[in-house]
């Protein structure tokens, strides 16, 4: 039997902390601490507290080693998956071919370890080396990395640069054509939910020039569509806002941002067009904001017409640099990512 000598001061530390201790397991150690002063019997102890004598045999041996502050070392058993000796061939084989469900992700396991596991253990497994289920984004077939590498360093940096330093203003334009139409989302619900779909494809168009560094935002709507004389018409405003700096638009390829009338416009009233390489939605700052209004404004939102649809596209505009201020800060970071070719 092991025989312990307490002082008075324990045992009064072993009567307030079986209360005070915010961990239940710490409490009931200190209540076993307790009865053992008070001369009990193990089995009656253990018989108190619904414990079996290994455990507590466990408790007096954490005090006996480590005093009152032993006692409060919590050192629960946590066993460890034999998936974990397999984890490197696991996260390679999956990083080239990741799989589409916990069921086929449960059978490339079997294949490359001989250990069969259900979804569930599989799930957890996953989950605990970092892999989780994430939604497929889409990059452009022919987009060409090398290009947007040297663009991206080249020509868009030095720019962005001088922006910082207030020596130019630099904008991302481009267009969103908003359809009137159901924008299912994905919301935390008890049970499956349903939005009404409007009819008509009715489509509001906002084309938008963002400002870098400022987060400013300068736009051009209509319910028809966009065209040079569009294009056109926001050069003006911006002329109009920042007429006496130099201004960069950041644009892609499409032919109504080519033509000659936008490029004799742009080049008599000194505004420099950096046009983006083909298929390069990755490097355009504006095209994260048109996710972000769809979140904000659309999804899993129903609007009974066409005039509250656009109401909620504007108000979301409106907002960018005030109410969503912070959250806009984070989401247009300079920060690019170039898309490698991976295919599933």
């Amino acid at each position: 039997m092991l025989r312990m000598n307490f002082t008075e001061e324990e045992i009064e530390q072993f009567r307030n902390e079986r209360f005070s201790h915010p961990h239940p397991r710490v409490q009931m150690k200190m209540e076993a601490l307790l009865l053992k002063s008070h001369g009990l019997p193990h089995k009656e102890i253990g018989k108190i507290l619904d414990v079996c004598q290994e455990t507590l045999r466990g408790y007096f041996e954490q005090y006996i080693n480590g005093g009152i502050e032993g006692l409060k070392i919590l050192n629960f058993n946590k066993p460890q998956s034999i998936l974990e000796e397999y984890r490197t061939s696991i996260e390679e084989a999956f990083r080239k071919n990741p799989p589409a469900t916990l069921k086929e992700a449960a059978a490339k396991i079997k294949e490359l370890t001989g250990i069969e596991r259900s979804t569930v253990q599989v799930g957890v497994f996953l989950k605990k080396i970092g892999i989780r289920r994430l939604k497929v984004s889409q990059v452009p077939a022919k987009a060409d990395v090398e290009k947007q590498q040297a663009f991206l360093e080249k020509e868009l940096q030095p720019r962005l640069e001088e922006a910082k330093a207030g020596k130019r203003q630099l904008f991302f334009v481009d267009a969103s054509h908003f359809v009137l139409a159901a924008f299912l989302g994905y919301v935390w619900s008890l049970v499956r939910v349903f939005i009404k779909s409007p009819s008509g494809r009715q489509r509001y168009n906002v084309l938008g020039a963002y400002n870098a560094i400022s987060h400013k935002l300068v736009t051009i709507t209509n319910d028809a569509y966009i065209n040079a004389a569009t294009v056109i018409e926001l050069m003006e405003k911006l002329l109009s806002l920042y007429g006496s700096q130099m201004l960069t638009l950041v644009m892609d390829n499409a032919k109504y941002q080519r033509c000659a009338a936008v490029m004799e416009f742009a080049h008599k009233h000194g505004i420099e067009l950096l046009f983006l390489p083909s298929y390069s939605p990755n490097l355009n700052l504006i095209e994260r904001l048109w996710k972000f209004v769809k979140q904000k404004a659309l999804y899993s939102r129903y609007h009974e017409n066409f005039t509250l649809f656009k109401t909620a596209i504007d108000d979301c505009l409106r907002d960018v640099d005030s109410k969503y201020k912070k959250e806009i800060s984070s989401l247009m970071s300079l920060k690019f990512q170039i898309l490698k070719n991976t295919t599933l």
